[in-house]
C-alpha cells in the first residue's frame, strides 16, 4: 500500500516562486512515515474537521476527534447521527487537521471506507468501544470509559476503518 503525499510550498521560509502550489509528491506506506512536523498534528489532541457529502449534495463539516492505525483512518461516531448515513452512502471522507497555534500548518487526508464495525458486533464490537475509550483519554485526559454517551437513548457506536487515498501537507509549526 502506498499513500501519495502532496507537499504544498508555503512561505514559512520566505517568499518563493509558485508558493501555495504543490512542490513535491512523495510516497509513504503508513502515517507513521509522515514527516514529523505533520505527524505531530495527528498525535496531539487536535480536533479534525470531517467532511462528508450530505443528502443535499453539499459538503457537511463536523469537528471531531481524530485517530488512526498505520495506514488507516478511524472514524468513530454515534450510529444515529446523520453523518453515519452520509458516510455509508458516499463511502468517502475528508479530514483536515489544523495546528491551533498556526492556521498555516495543516494536514488534509482523503480516505475511502473499507470496513464498518458496529459496537454490537459479537466478534469485533469490543474494538469499537476500545478505540472510543482510547480517543476519550487522548482528548480529555480522563480514564475510560468514554463519558459522553447520550443518556436519552441507547447510544451505539460505529467505527469506520478508512484507507487513505491522498494526503496534502502545508506549512511549518
Amino acid at each position: 500500500m502506498s499513500i501519495t503525499v502532496a507537499q504544498f510550498l508555503d512561505v514559512a521560509g520566505g517568499l518563493q516562486p509558485k508558493q501555495f502550489s504543490v512542490g513535491s509528491h512523495d510516497k509513504i506506506s503508513s502515517l507513521d512515515d509522515l514527516d514529523p512536523i505533520y505527524k505531530q498534528l495527528l498525535d496531539k489532541p487536535i480536533a479534525c474537521i470531517l467532511g462528508v457529502i450530505g443528502n443535499d449534495g453539499l459538503v457537511n463539516q463536523t469537528p471531531m476527534w481524530f485517530d488512526y492505525d498505520g495506514d488507516k483512518v478511524l472514524v468513530n461516531a454515534a450510529a444515529q447521527r446523520k453523518k453515519v448515513d452520509w458516510i455509508r452512502k458516499q463511502g468517502k471522507v475528508s479530514l483536515l487537521l489544523v495546528n491551533p497555534e498556526n492556521a498555516y500548518h495543516w494536514v488534509s487526508i482523503k480516505a475511502t471506507v473499507e470496513r464498518e464495525i458496529l459496537e454490537d458486533d459479537p466478534d469485533e464490537g469490543h474494538r469499537v468501544t476500545s478505540q472510543l475509550d482510547k480517543i476519550w483519554t487522548k482528548y480529555t485526559g480522563n480514564e475510560p470509559p468514554y463519558g459522553l454517551r447520550d443518556p436519552a437513548i441507547n447510544e451505539r457506536r460505529v467505527l469506520f476503518v478508512c484507507g487513505i487515498e491522498r494526503i496534502a501537507t502545508f506549512g511549518k509549526p
